[in-house]
């Protein structure tokens, strides 16, 4: 429970805290899940230490195996590419997605939708040989 008290921030003007993320905003996303209906203390502060932690292996590991190196900084592409690259962070993908153009993305939309009625107008002449070699078998 010291450890508790001292997470709190309890009267050191928070200098003193062993977690840096706000305990409120996790116990609040904690608590938006149905199976959750009350949170002990320490579960509450090990979440909080273990996201703290795998943010920083993150951020870390995309420093160093990005182009941010080369400016000092850690970028959202470091970030993204990281995602996309690493098996470990494979997960991340769908939050972290490659950055691309507006007019990208719509000419990107519209060769799928072309795609998918090829694809669709294949199956239509299938289903029609199908039948003909049904019938063609029945007579």
């Amino acid at each position: 429970m010291a450890a508790a008290a001292r997470l709190s921030g309890g009267g050191c003007g928070g200098e003193n805290r062993l977690v840096s993320l706000p305990l409120s905003r996790i116990r609040v996303i904690m608590k938006s899940s149905p199976e959750v209906s009350s949170i002990n203390q320490d579960a509450l502060f090990l979440t909080a230490k273990a996201t703290e932690l795998f943010v920083q292996y993150l951020a870390t590991y995309s420093y160093k195996h990005g182009r941010g190196k080369e400016k000092r900084a850690l970028t959202y592409s470091d970030l993204s590419h990281t995602a996309e690259e690493s098996e470990t962070f494979q997960f991340l993908a769908d939050i972290l997605p490659k950055k691309i153009l507006a007019s990208k993305y719509l000419k990107m939309l519209e060769r799928e939708k072309r795609d998918g009625e090829v694809e669709e107008d294949d199956d239509d002449d299938d289903d029609q040989e199908e039948e003909s070699e049904e019938e063609d078998a029945e007579s």
